[in-house]
């Protein structure tokens, strides 16, 4: 009954979204109140958990609403700086180069500043919505890969390095020395890939980064954080037994797809859940870049998504036009990498 149940839940997950539009613009609210039934339903509630629930997402909610008051006051200096670089240099170009750049400077500035950095740049091109959607689902994708090489990046690799403490040779610089060579291509490949979406431009008036955001706007968007990142939280707790049950000791290359999970839960959660100092360096390879390939191709599957869907006003439905294709040639592109060259 509690699978059962679990699996009706995550199904709701997955199609609410898509089906209701109450539920598409309440996102984070709707998946707070299904990670709280999925805790429910697993038995996984507990005082342990709500304080987690309530302390983790601080740091991120504050990094948000830091990026967002500094953003308030340096938009302008940004949007005139992307301003002259436009006239100076092919729009093909530029957009390669903020896809790149952005991905690799994620593991640095964090991945949420990144998003933040990604909408400013945006609302100075004047794309048309088609065009900056298909632009932001890419360099979503590329800022969540390029953010896991450091453990400052996001959270997947913070963890990932914390559970492999004591392992020789893990280090700060041990995600890059992991993952870079799978990592840093793909970046460039999204690169590449984004600048065939630039030729199209809007017609006229403002995109939806355009419109003044006031400070009352900033501080809506942290909470929003907040609650989102304690929904995950607490949608990877409710799923643990299922996780521990069916997951942790499957064979890693189907591991590596059973993790496209990721696209909806807390993909730091799994990789708690599923990284051992036990494994080979091939099966960690293996988790985590299923874990971060999957985890852009819906909103939720990243904070990065839903923070850029949020500004610009992209709905799920058209998130997942060009996100769950793009993924799934992804992983099917790595999945060849990882467990066959």
């Amino acid at each position: 009954m509690v699978i059962t149940g679990l699996i009706i839940i995550i199904l709701i997950v997955l199609l609410g979204p898509f089906l209701n539009k109450k539920v598409e613009h309440n996102l984070e609210a709707f998946l707070f109140l299904m990670g709280l039934l999925s805790v429910l339903v697993s038995g996984m509630l507990s005082l342990e958990l709500v304080e987690e629930a309530l302390i983790e997402p601080i740091k991120i909610t504050l990094a948000v609403l830091a990026a967002g008051i500094v953003f308030q006051y340096a938009r302008k200096h940004i949007r005139k700086s992307v301003g002259k670089i436009l006239k100076a240099m092919p729009v093909w170009l530029f957009v390669f180069l903020m896809v790149v750049i952005l991905g690799l400077i994620s593991s640095v500035i964090t991945a949420i500043i990144a998003a933040l950095v990604l909408v400013e740049i945006i609302s100075v091109m004047e794309m048309d919505k088609e065009t900056e959607t298909d632009f932001t689902v890419i360099a979503c994708f590329s800022i969540g890969l390029g953010a896991a090489l450091t453990p400052i990046g996001e959270p997947l690799s913070t963890i990932f390095v914390a559970k492999l403490k004591g392992v020789p040779g893990v280090d700060f610089w041990y995600p890059a020395k992991l993952l870079g060579k799978f990592i840093v291509p793909g970046v460039i490949v999204l690169g590449a890939i984004a600048a065939f979406f630039h030729g199209r431009k809007s017609s006229g008036g403002l995109t939806a980064a355009e419109k003044h955001e006031t400070f009352k706007d900033v501080f809506i968007r942290a909470l929003k954080v907040y609650v989102f990142v304690m929904a995950l939280i607490l949608l990877g707790s409710g799923f643990k037994p299922v996780i521990d049950a069916y997951i942790v000791n499957l064979d890693s290359r189907v591991l590596y797809w059973v993790n496209i999970v990721s696209a909806v839960l807390d993909n730091a959660t799994l990789t708690a859940a599923e990284i051992s100092p036990a494994m080979t360096q091939k099966q960690i390879q293996g988790v985590l870049m299923g874990l971060l390939v999957a985890g852009g191709m819906l909103i939720p599957g990243n904070i990065p998504n839903i923070i850029s869907a949020g500004k610009l006003k992209i709905t799920s439905r058209a998130w997942a036009k060009l996100g769950v294709p793009l993924g799934l040639v992804m992983m099917m592109a790595y999945y060849v990498v990882l467990f066959f060259l």
